[in-house]
């Protein structure tokens, strides 16, 4: 296993990517996007990137040219939307399986731009369906119903549970809110056993 940092300049300001190799061939790769207050160091972040590193994937964890910055306010999704891509085709190894991924904001970019980047799935946490209080404005829209796509929510989360659709499986944690805290090795199990089912990791 080797990681390595490095800048990728894109349309709106350079991004930061963690990339982290696995020990032996990739299985495939797996790039991770955070919620829009927060950073790669999110715990379910962290968790779901060491187990799949352990388990044979590529995964490259993304800051977004606004965090970069030092700002806390999100950009706006078309801008979110441009910078990911950016940053996926810089960065993307070819003839290794495409996986996009994320929590939250992260879990947005990654399924509106699943179908554009040619990707093989989409790993979701904590995808917000709408905001908190809100249920009229839902974006179950943005879920890429036609490509392999895992969300794992909480049961308590107050950004709503998407309902599975097409090709979109959505698991339900018991007692986890946004942050997915609540049986968090359990919620990671679950990640690493859709990537293995699909052929995109190992058993470890």
């Amino acid at each position: 296993m080797s990681s390595s940092q490095k800048i990728v300049e894109t349309p709106r300001g350079p991004a930061q990517v963690r990339l982290t190799e696995p020990a032996g061939p990739a299985r495939s790769q797996l790039f991770l996007g955070h919620g829009a207050g927060g950073g790669v160091d999110a715990p379910d972040l962290v968790a779901v990137h060491d187990a799949a590193v352990a388990a044979g994937v590529r995964v490259l964890l993304v800051t977004q040219p606004y965090r970069v910055a030092g700002r806390r306010a999100p950009a706006p999704a078309g801008q979110l939307d441009e910078a990911w891509t950016a940053i996926v085709r810089a960065m993307a190894v070819p003839e290794t399986p495409l996986i996009l991924g994320g929590r939250s904001s992260g879990a947005r970019v990654a399924s509106r731009t699943a179908a554009d980047l040619g990707a093989a799935g989409v790993l979701a946490l904590a995808y917000p369906l709408h905001p908190p209080g809100k249920p009229e404005k839902s974006r179950a829209g943005e879920l890429p119903t036609e490509i392999p796509t895992l969300v794992l929510n909480g049961d308590r989360d107050p950004f709503g549970v998407p309902e599975p659709a097409g090709r979109v499986e959505v698991s339900v944690r018991p007692g986890a809110v946004h942050d997915l805290r609540k049986d968090l090795p359990g919620t990671v199990e679950l990640a690493i056993a859709w990537l293995c089912r699909n052929g995109w990791a190992s058993e470890f």
